[in-house]
């Protein structure tokens, strides 16, 4: 700033100097010119001079006269100029003023900018770092979805069957029930067995079927080979069309006898098993074709157990209790095998069987 004054000074000492020479010199104009008159005044009518020498007075006179109107117009011209000169100084020092103002502003501005510019860059930097990490935990993230959709053969086979094995039982009871709508038939809790309880096969202490148990027993071996067509291997095996089985394969059909804690262990033992004997004989018909059924290694699917009282589902000290408990259990177990080779090796078996189109 001192240095802007310093110069704004200069110019206005200069253009005072400039201004002050020439008044003086119109000021000198002004003198010659008085003196000359002053001369004139004192010559007498008696004085005389020379008509040159008047002439010459009075050309230097015409010409001081032009100068001094010559030089008040450049004084004229000079002011307007000094003026002019102002005023474009005076603007010329606004605009700078002006323009230091707003370059002082901007570098404020570009101050705080920088600032901002510094922090922003911290955020990005601390965003990126969160980004990579969200990237790095989605992308370990999306390599455990995808290793946990890979299908795992073995897997696949074993939910396969578990679920065959819950439609089969439904077929089974339901199909019954059309025929003998009153029967007391369940599903175990386990999805694995349908339940006769009570008095729905066999009275109470007696392994003997009376003519209309006969006739269930008889309808359900009937409904069960029909079904192990589709599920089994074996003479009797088929994979046509009609059989929505995959490669679902039953390991056992087995039937269970269960008393109630009436009797003996060993009483109610032989009953059970006496109960789950009569109960096959009466399923197998003349051709004994259910018998026909081979699982995985060439053995008849149908078996037969007796547990006497020792596989309760309810207690023994309610009568309700008993009679849940004094059933016949048709338990179905589905081959599960424990190597991804032998599910191919199941695949290849059953592959051939379509090809040939019905038994191996």
């Amino acid at each position: 700033m001192r240095g802007l004054v310093r110069r704004r000074t200069q110019e206005e000492e200069e253009e005072s100097v400039f201004v002050t020479m020439t008044d003086m010199t119109i000021s000198f104009l002004l003198i010659v010119m008085i003196l000359l008159a002053f001369f004139a005044t004192q010559l007498s009518s008696q004085d005389t001079v020379p008509r040159d020498q008047f002439n010459v007075i009075l050309n230097n006179l015409r010409e001081a006269r032009a100068d001094i109107r010559r030089l008040e117009a450049e004084r004229d011209a000079a002011i307007t100029e000094r003026d002019a000169a102002r005023e474009a100084r005076d603007a010329a020092i606004s605009e700078r003023n002006a323009a230091i103002e707003e370059r002082d502003r901007l570098r404020s501005e570009n101050a705080d900018l920088l600032e901002r510019i510094r922090e922003l860059e911290a955020l990005v930097d601390r965003l990126q770092r969160e980004l990579d990490d969200v990237t790095l935990e989605r992308d370990e993230l999306l390599e455990r979805l995808a290793r946990l959709q890979q299908v795992n053969p073995l897997e696949a086979y074993l939910a396969q069957a578990i679920e065959q094995r819950r439609e089969i039982l439904i077929e089974l009871r339901e199909r019954l029930l059309i025929e003998f709508p009153d029967l007391q038939v369940v599903i175990s809790p386990e999805q694995d067995a349908l339940r006769f309880q009570g008095e729905g096969l066999f009275r109470s202490g007696s392994s003997q079927l009376e003519q209309r148990q006969r006739q269930i027993v008889n309808t359900m071996g009937r409904l069960l080979d029909e079904i192990l067509v589709c599920f089994t291997l074996g003479d009797r095996a088929s994979r046509g069309e009609g059989c929505d089985s995959g490669n679902a394969l039953i390991e056992a059909v087995q039937i269970e006898g269960h008393t109630d804690t009436d009797g003996s262990d060993l009483n109610n033992l032989r009953l059970s098993t006496d109960r789950a004997n009569a109960t096959l004989l009466v399923m197998l018909d003349e051709d004994r074709t259910i018998l026909a059924h081979e699982n995985l290694r060439g053995q008849p699917v149908m078996s037969v157990s007796g547990y006497g009282e020792m596989r309760p589902i309810e207690t023994n000290a309610t009568t309700e209790g008993k009679a849940a408990n004094r059933r016949i259990d048709l338990r179905i177990i589905m081959y599960a095998p424990s190597t991804v080779e032998e599910v191919e090796e199941i695949g290849r078996r059953l592959d051939a069987l379509r090809a040939a189109g019905g038994s191996e």
